[in-house]
């Protein structure tokens, strides 16, 4: 007699996964795939993938130590001690802090794993935790995962943003638990000074909130009298925040899937417990890869910053040439471009949807990272220099010959 299957129409996902709002990039996202699918090219400049080669030295590195034995075997999930005492090295030459390695670092599997993991272990149902609007999504609908409520704070290149923390705390619905921080931030390239940080950290001791600080776009500052500051500059940090760094962005090492996560030691612990329960650590030798690369490949970092600055500065002049005025970034790999006014009343989606449709340009719709981001497309630095300006091309034609969507 055969098996009863069970229809998969039958099948409901959680309340958590319900709670979750409709993916808003698919749309251009399925529409990227089906004109590929069709043999179009497409200037993408849609998903933030470094396209850069990883450094030699992590290669070498990470070749030897996968011929080593032993190194194929599970790792422990708070990651390898000489790893972890590598992102310690980092922040003492970086910024001249000091931290333990085995109680205030953890490795995490990037830093999008990692914060997700933690909101799962601080937040309890129908917290409300402070997130930048636009912003890095996991940064808003992490907190949804774990049953949190996200409060909005408004961040963008021209924003007060600690004035936005103050109002947002103002209007929560009930005290928060918590806050997000994201400098130079995903997607609007905004940064911060000390300053802002040294308000969020008595902010914090004050109304008794910890602070997640992400960090992953800490080496792609492009004024030098302007570099990326770190929460843990500040005294009393220490009391109240953790923060986040990955490879992925700084040395072109997405796809090797190592981040960090240094801090207060009691949410170290309690991201360290839950990982403990979810995962088996990172395969030892990008681990080990990603250990070397902190510590001898500095100037892959500024190879790539600098990749980064032209390519903005290429795009930036570009977009102005197709009559399309948008801001020079002062920091990440992303260009924040408000739509062209023609098109600002169909929105992002419609904007990004015909421009991938007519000129064969993938963008961002700014919505996609918040309700904060209508009105914009986020472009992501990575496409060569003659295929920026072929795309370029492509939009001057599209905004001459479509001005009005």
């Amino acid at each position: 007699m055969a098996g009863s299957t069970r229809s998969p129409s039958n099948v409901r996902g959680s309340e958590r996964l319900s709670a979750l709002p409709p993916y808003i990039l698919a749309k251009v996202d399925e529409l990227k795939s089906r004109l590929r699918a069709q043999g179009q090219d497409i200037y993408d400049f849609g998903l933030g993938n470094p396209d850069g080669p990883s450094p030699a030295a992590a290669i070498e590195r990470l070749i030897t130590e996968a011929r080593r034995p032993g190194n194929q075997r599970y790792m422990p999930s708070k990651g390898l001690p000489e790893t972890r005492q590598a992102i310690c090295d980092w922040y003492q030459r970086r910024y001249r802090q000091t931290f333990d390695a085995e109680t205030e670092s953890v490795v995490t599997i990037g830093s999008k794993e990692g914060i997700a993991h933690l909101l799962l272990a601080l937040i309890s149902p129908g917290d409300c935790v402070l997130a930048p609007d636009p912003c890095y999504p996991i940064h808003r609908f992490g907190v949804i995962i774990a049953g949190g409520e996200p409060v909005p704070v408004a961040c963008g290149p021209d924003v007060d943003h600690f004035a936005e923390l103050e109002k947002s705390l103002a209007r929560a619905p009930r005290p928060p638990v918590g806050l997000i921080v994201n400098f130079p931030h995903n997607p609007t390239a905004a940064t911060v000074g000390l300053s802002y940080y040294e308000k969020v950290v008595a902010l914090a001791r004050r109304e008794k909130l910890w602070v997640i600080s992400d960090l992953a776009y800490a080496d792609l500052a492009f004024d030098p009298a302007l570099p990326t500051r770190s929460i843990f500059e500040v005294s009393g940090s220490r009391d109240v925040a953790v923060e986040f760094f990955t490879v992925s962005k700084s040395y072109s090492m997405p796809g090797w899937r190592v981040g960090f996560c240094v801090g207060n030691r009691d949410l170290i612990a309690h991201l360290a417990t839950i990982k403990g329960y979810l995962d088996y650590g990172i395969f030892a030798p990008a681990q080990l890869g990603a250990a070397t690369a902190l510590g001898t490949c500095d100037a892959d970092v500024a190879i790539n910053r600098q990749r980064y600055q032209d390519r903005a500065t290429l795009l930036v002049k570009g977009l102005a040439a197709a009559g399309w005025a948008v801001p020079m970034p002062k920091a990440s790999m992303f260009v924040w471009a408000p739509l062209p006014p023609a098109h600002r009343a169909a929105g992002a989606v419609a904007f990004a949807s015909a421009l991938l449709q007519e000129a064969r340009v993938a963008v961002s719709p700014g919505v996609g990272f918040g309700p904060g981001g209508e009105g914009f497309v986020r472009f992501s630095l990575v496409e060569t220099d003659e295929r920026a300006e072929r795309a370029c091309a492509a939009i001057g034609s599209f905004l001459r010959h479509d001005p009005v969507g």
